[in-house]
């Protein structure tokens, strides 16, 4: 009888319309780190994607011990709604991010190209929480910590 699996997480994808400025917002508004850059994926990993004939490019940002992937698609070969999509919808929903000063990270995403969702501020018994979003709509939940 064998055990469990033995699984870590490597890293989430987000697709997005313009992956220099989805760098720029992730490096400037929320602190991640550009750690590699592929430019020209194309075979095989176009049958992986199942997009047959695509080429794209991936930019690998760190913060923590997290890590996504900023995956672009030369020609705005990219399909879908920026509108950040409902909480009970299927799949991907969000990110959480703890930080020091929610205010002064809120600040850096607007600047940035993001967008705040004051209708979503709470008092938690985690620390105060706000919905942001990328330039692409991706839904970013920011927690501060508790003193």
């Amino acid at each position: 009888m064998s055990g469990p699996a033995t699984v870590s997480l490597s890293h989430v994808g987000i697709c997005t319309s313009d992956v220099e400025r989805s760098v720029h917002f992730y490096t400037e508004a929320l602190g991640f780190v550009l750690e590699r850059s592929i430019d020209g994926i194309g075979p095989p990993y176009d049958r992986l994607m199942e997009l047959p004939g695509v080429e794209c490019r991936a930019k690998y940002l760190k913060c923590g011990a997290a890590t996504i992937e900023l995956i672009g698609y030369p020609g705005g070969g990219v399909t879908g709604s920026a509108e950040r999509r409902a909480m009970n919808q299927l799949g991907f929903t969000h990110m959480t991010l703890v930080v020091d000063d929610i205010d002064a990270v809120a600040a850096r995403v607007v600047k940035c190209g993001g967008r705040v969702h004051p209708e979503t501020e709470i008092d938690s018994p985690f620390g105060p929480m706000v919905i942001c979003t990328d330039p692409d709509g991706v839904r970013i939940e920011l927690m501060q910590s508790a003193p």
